[in-house]
């Protein structure tokens, strides 16, 4: 239910991402889903992967920061104003979203949404409440 989020911390410069990317490649570690924000310095790389003990070390091992945090991925309708009507009702729960982004996979008439709220126990419950699947590691690994 709850997943291990990698937040690599990188420098804004040519070829750092390719080298993260690669290196997770060459551990034998797949990429299930990915964020990136930056600014003109550094940016943070979310990643889900489907094997964060060997990610978290080889990362490491090449000199990458790296963090963890649990996220959720919820299954979402896939038509309009679903995410909208989704959002109201964790609002109206009195939960936080510190961020989100879409898994690049769909779910048969489904999509897939990393969150990553402030009090984690508490939105998996509301989301369950209002009817929406929070999604399993394994669900999430046979995509």
């Amino acid at each position: 239910m709850k997943l291990q989020q990698l937040s690599i911390f990188i420098e804004n410069r040519s070829g750092r991402l390719a080298k993260i990317t690669a290196t997770l490649g060459e551990a034998g570690v797949n990429i299930r889903a990915m964020s990136l924000a930056d600014t003109s310095d550094f940016g943070i790389l979310r990643l889900i992967v489907n094997d964060t003990d060997r990610a978290v070390a080889v990362l490491r091992e090449n000199g990458f920061t790296v963090n963890l945090s649990e996220v959720i991925a919820v299954q979402i309708d896939d038509r309009p104003g679903e995410l909208g009507r989704f959002l109201t009702a964790i609002d109206g729960a009195g939960l936080n979203v510190e961020y989100m982004y879409a898994f690049v996979q769909k779910r048969m008439e489904h999509a897939v949404v990393i969150f990553r709220f402030d009090e984690i126990d508490k939105a998996i419950a509301a989301v369950r409440e209002e009817g929406y699947t929070v999604l399993e590691t394994s669900e999430i690994f046979s995509m």
